[in-house]
């Protein structure tokens, strides 16, 4: 058993040097970009820096490129409102907006917070608001959310409007946040790849690393 754990131990070890060599030298690149994580530490939906192949880097929230994360509290405003973070954003849209919302007074249905409080959340605060509302939409039967009281499709296989707010969201807190745009500068041509384990086929704006690839090739050929 002892030689088994060891070995395991030797093993984790060499699998992480051989993903830091893989990319050092690569590129202008921190390696500590890559530094594994022991699987033990990992957390249930999080996939490590060393799953990385070459080429790719994960936006690991261990590091400084979880600044790209939705979650990160990056606070910016957008059309006139502040928020705290992209994931504060996306989150409050599913929240009544106003007394005549018809979310607002449907019988059997509680909302745990206010739409102004879930857009000064940020990380799993806002994603745990998030969640709690989509329970509210299932039991409503509903598919939408609204943005200044407009409804449009949540889930919606086109790139519609909820794609486009969330890009434009992320668009201010890269213009508002000058370390955000630093980063992902930093990350030149690598593809980025997320941190965490994707629903099967999402939409297009849940795929927040694809998204950040297109900004920083327009930032790139400016």
């Amino acid at each position: 058993m002892r030689w088994s754990i060891g070995a395991a131990v030797c093993q984790a070890v060499l699998t992480g040097a051989v993903a830091v060599a893989q990319h050092a030298g690569a590129g202008p690149y921190p390696a500590h970009w890559w530094t594994p994580v022991p699987e033990d530490q990992k957390a249930v939906w999080e996939i490590l820096p060393q799953a990385a192949r070459p080429g790719e880097v994960i936006l690991s929230k261990r590091n400084e490129l979880g600044i790209l994360s939705n979650f990160a509290p990056t606070p910016f405003t957008y059309r006139g409102k502040r928020y705290a973070s992209v994931e504060g954003f996306w989150q409050m849209m599913l929240y009544p907006e106003g007394a005549h919302d018809a979310r607002t007074n449907a019988r059997g249905i509680r909302w745990t917070h206010t739409r102004d409080e879930v857009a000064r959340m940020a990380a799993f605060e806002a994603k745990d608001a998030g969640t709690l509302a989509e329970a509210n939409m299932q039991k409503m039967g509903i598919d939408w959310v609204t943005f200044e009281g407009r409804r449009m499709p949540y889930r919606s296989k086109e790139r519609g409007e909820h794609y486009r707010l969330i890009v434009a969201a992320m668009r201010a807190k890269l213009e508002q946040n000058p370390k955000v745009r630093e980063i992902l500068l930093r990350t030149g041509d690598l593809i980025l790849r997320p941190d965490h384990i994707e629903e099967p086929d999402p939409p297009a704006e849940w795929s927040y690393f694809n998204i950040w690839m297109e900004i920083r090739s327009e930032l790139q050929r400016r």
